[in-house]
C-alpha cells in the first residue's frame, strides 16, 4: 500500500515533524511519498490528478477545488491566524495604529506580494483591499512558490507582503522589516491549514487515515508542550534555518491544535461567502461539503486547544 502526501514548504506544520521522525511508514503501514509543493492551489491541482491522497492545505484552496467538483474534504485542522502583514521598517503598522486601513492605505501606488492566487493570504488581501476601496489603487503580485515573497520584499520588488509568520520573522531578520498587522487581527480564527483528503481514498482507507491523524495531533502536541524541542527537531531537520528563528516563527502565530472547532469552520464559511462576492468560487458551499468532522472529534476528546498557544512551562528536553 502507497500514501501520497502533499506539503508545503511551511516548516511548522507537522508534516516537517513526521519526516523528521521518519517512522510514519511503520505507524501507517504503508509506503509514504511526501510531495512537496509551492502552493496550496497546486495541491489542489494534484488532488484532481489523481496524485495526491492527503495533504496539508489552507482551507481557500480547497474550497475552490470543491467548487470546481474535485473530491476533497476537510477531516482536521493544524494551525489557526497563520497569515499577517509585514514589510520593511519604514512603514506605520500595529501599534501605532490599530486602524488596518490606514496601514494598507501607505501602499497607495505600491505593490503588496503573496503567494499564489487562490492561497489564503491572497483571499484575504484581496478582501481588505476591496473593503477599503484600494483594490485599484494597490497592485497584489502573486509568487508561484511561498518563499519568493521574501526574496521579493528583500529586493523591494514589492513594498509589503502577506504571508506566513515564518514570512514575517524572514523579513524581520534579512529585510530589517517587522509585521505591520499580527495574524490574530488580520482575520481572527482563519483556517491557516488543515488536513485534506481526497475521499474515494477515505472511503477505502478510513483506519489509515485514522491513524495518520493520531500522528497530527501528537505532533501539534508537541509544538504547543515543548516548542523548543519541537523547533530544534524541525531545525535540523530542514537543514538553512537554526532553531531560533522557529521558536519566533511559534511566537508570531501561536495557536495550534488538530480539532476542527466550531470558530475553525464558522471563519471558513466566511471565506466561502467572501470567496463567492469575489469571484473565486461560483457558489456558496454548505460545510457539510468542506468538512467531514467524524474522525478528528473521535481522536481528539478533550476541548480544543486552540486557545492555549505556546505553553510558558520551561521546555527542558
Amino acid at each position: 500500500m502507497k500514501l501520497t502526501i502533499g506539503h508545503l514548504s511551511t516548516f511548522y506544520h507537522t508534516s516537517i515533524l513526521l519526516m523528521a521522525e521518519g517512522d510514519i511508514e511503520k505507524h501507517l503501514g504503508a509506503d509514504v511519498e511526501w510531495r512537496l509543493f509551492g502552493t496550496g492551489p497546486a495541491i489542489v491541482e494534484a488532488f484532481g490528478r489523481g496524485e495526491i491522497d492527503i495533504a496539508y492545505i489552507g482551507l481557500p484552496p480547497s474550497i475552490i477545488g470543491i467548487d470546481r467538483g474535485i473530491g476533497i474534504k476537510c477531516i482536521a485542522g493544524g494551525h489557526v491566524e497563520g497569515s499577517v502583514l509585514c514589510g520593511k521598517g519604514q512603514y506605520r503598522g500595529f501599534p501605532e495604529t490599530d486602524k488596518l486601513e490606514d496601514i494598507l492605505r501607505q501602499f497607495r501606488g505600491l505593490r503588496i506580494g503573496v503567494p499564489g492566487r487562490g492561497s489564503i493570504h491572497d483571499v484575504i488581501i484581496r478582501e481588505c483591499l476591496e473593503r477599503f476601496d484600494l483594490k485599484e489603487k494597490i497592485e497584489v503580485v502573486n509568487f508561484p512558490w511561498a518563499d519568493q515573497v521574501t526574496e521579493a520584499v528583500i529586493r523591494d520588488e514589492v513594498s509589503a507582503a502577506v504571508g506566513t509568520p515564518a514570512l514575517s520573522v524572514a523579513i524581520k531578520r534579512y529585510a530589517d522589516g517587522r509585521v505591520l498587522y499580527p495574524p490574530s487581527r488580520l482575520w481572527p480564527n482563519n483556517p491557516s491549514y488543515g488536513i485534506v483528503v481526497d475521499k474515494d481514498f477515505l472511503n477505502r482507507e478510513r483506519e489509515m487515515v485514522e491513524r495518520f491523524l493520531v500522528l497530527h495531533e501528537d505532533a501539534t502536541s508537541l509544538i504547543r508542550n515543548k516548542h523548543r524541542h519541537a523547533a530544534k527537531i524541525i531545525a535540523d531537520y530542514v537543514g538553512f534555518i537554526d532553531a531560533e528563528f522557529v521558536v519566533d516563527t511559534f511566537k508570531v502565530s501561536p495557536r495550534y491544535c488538530a480539532q476542527l472547532t466550531d470558530d475553525y469552520i464558522s471563519s471558513t464559511m466566511e471565506f466561502v461567502r467572501v470567496m463567492k462576492r469575489l469571484g473565486y468560487i461560483d457558489r456558496e458551499i454548505p460545510s457539510d461539503e468542506i468538512f467531514d468532522t467524524s474522525l478528528i472529534r473521535k481522536i481528539h476528546t478533550a476541548e480544543d486547544h486552540y486557545g492555549d498557544g505556546i505553553s510558558i512551562i520551561p521546555d527542558i528536553s
